[in-house]
């Protein structure tokens, strides 16, 4: 096959795009961070342009990296007011980040305990789904804590599992399913009478909730509190994938915690490996971008913006509170709400959250589907919609809002998708019964009867969630895996 000139591959690839939801403009209200901000744009494409040929392996070949890194470290601990003993690491994203938390944990956690059999890792059950995949990844047993119907976990439920055998307790600033501030200061402070470790993972709102006013004190202030996570290509408004994650400690406590993150070895042929990521090579492009992004809006940019989102959030919640059927779940501080159908209202007043998803899209606006769970203690987190907000929909908040009540008024009174039927195809086969999965081929079949065989920016997902949320996990979870993996399977 001969190649093609470049002209026509980006013609290409700009033709690819036309599929995609809209990045900029805040119309997708999930994934993307808009600032609304051109320059920072410009000056992101044009710092990664810099650093593109840069190999992050190896500092001490481009030293220029570990500088930068050393900024983005400082203006993060700063942020985060931690002092000199707070060291950290630039890792490839919120997910790299929560990960080596754990990793980290695990290893000392070991040490003080040799031959003391296999961790536990204790979360509220809204922590993001990182924790899972680190428990899973590194040999922890995973002990979710069940939260209230509004999202929100007590301290105390979180304390009364803490155990010899428990390597890292989680807590979310805030939890992104709901937005709710996790209880820090009590959950940390109880960590460190026991000895155990403490992350707060603001991945999500690391780089705002520092400037939101009237929040209880969650980062390095709170005594106990040893790492803490928080993601520069979200609000701290770098492109993908750049993340901090910091330690910290009396004495030289961070120091160790931070060492313990890394893999080294000589036992091998070739050049010594040194590693303080899970990654080897790593692409240099985004954390020029952020290390810009950072040096040219410093704290008064950053508290510029989140006074944009601050705005938009009550802009938001005022307009909820005047739609019947529809409420916000719980108190969500930052930049993320939920919202629940109102179940205080009559069946026929109510506005069901995916239905109201899905009706939106067709009104050019994206909010995200989050299935409902059953805790193990019997409470159930009601399904909702989730919402990001970022400082450019301060410019678009009249028309969203006017979006939001048209959808609402359209799906008002309909009932969440019903997915009986086909629960009753999977029982039938047998799928859930005895840890029984379908295969790739039923999988399929089945993605396709729940309407979820051809993907897009704008695909309905109301029955694929009622699905998902009455599925036994590991059914839901094959059903996703395959859903997903078709989506990049060469025709």
């Amino acid at each position: 096959m001969s190649g093609r000139d470049s002209a026509r591959v980006l013609d290409r690839l700009r033709a690819l795009r036309e599929g995609d939801a809209p990045t900029h403009g805040g119309r997708v209200l999930s994934y993307v961070y808009d600032s609304g901000r051109e320059e920072l744009d410009e000056l992101a494409d044009a710092a990664a342009r810099l650093a593109r040929p840069l190999n992050g392996l190896d500092p001490t070949v481009f030293p220029s990296i570990a500088a930068m890194e050393r900024d983005l470290v400082g203006f993060t601990r700063r942020m985060l007011h931690g002092g000199r003993s707070v060291v950290g690491s630039i890792t490839s994203g919120g997910t790299e980040s929560c990960l080596l938390a754990v990793k980290t944990a695990r290893d000392l956690w070991r040490a003080r305990n040799p031959g003391g059999g296999r961790p536990r890792l204790v979360t509220a059950s809204t922590v993001h789904a990182a924790f899972q995949k680190a428990a899973q990844l590194f040999d922890l047993d995973w002990d979710p804590v069940a939260c209230g119907p509004d999202g929100a976990v007590r301290a105390r439920d979180l304390i009364t599992r803490m155990d010899d055998d428990v390597a890292l307790v989680v807590v979310s600033a805030p939890a992104y399913p709901s937005g709710a501030l996790d209880p820090v200061r009590a959950v940390a402070g109880a960590a460190a009478d026991r000895g155990i470790a403490c992350h707060v993972d603001a991945c999500f709102g690391g780089f705002v909730l520092p400037w939101w006013p009237g929040l209880p004190v969650w980062d390095f202030r709170v005594r106990g509190v040893t790492s803490i996570s928080a993601d520069l290509h979200k609000f701290g408004y770098a492109p993908k994938g750049v993340s901090v994650l910091l330690h910290g400690g009396r004495g030289q406590q961070g120091r160790r915690r931070h060492r313990a993150q890394f893999f080294a070895t000589t036992r091998w042929a070739g050049y010594p490996v040194v590693n303080p990521t899970l990654l080897g090579s790593r692409s240099a492009s985004p954390l020029a971008a952020a290390w810009a992004i950072t040096q040219h809006l410093g704290p008064d940019g950053y508290a510029e913006l989140t006074g944009s989102i601050r705005r938009v959030a009550r802009a938001v919640r005022d307009a909820v509170d005047g739609i019947p059927g529809l409420t916000v779940m719980g108190d969500p501080v930052g930049p993320a709400i939920a919202l629940v159908a109102d179940d205080s209202v009559r069946p026929a007043e109510r506005v069901d959250p995916h239905r109201l998803a899905d009706a939106l899209a067709a009104h050019g606006w994206k909010i995200q589907h989050q299935p409902g769970i059953l805790q193990s203690d019997g409470v159930r987190i009601p399904h909702s919609a989730h919402l990001t907000l970022t400082p450019v929909l301060e410019e678009g908040a009249a028309e969203f809002v006017g979006a939001l009540r048209s959808a609402s008024a359209e799906v008002r009174g309909r009932p969440q998708a019903d997915a009986r039927m086909l629960m009753a195809g999977l029982r039938a086969l047998g799928y859930g019964t005895g840890g029984r999965v379908p295969g790739p081929k039923a999988a399929w079949r089945l993605l396709r009867l729940a309407g979820a065989g051809k993907v897009s920016a704008d695909q309905p997902m109301s029955m694929l969630m009622a699905l998902i949320e009455q599925l036994p996990p590991p059914v839901a979870e094959a059903l996703l895996t395959e859903l997903l993996a078709r989506m990049s399977e060469p025709r």
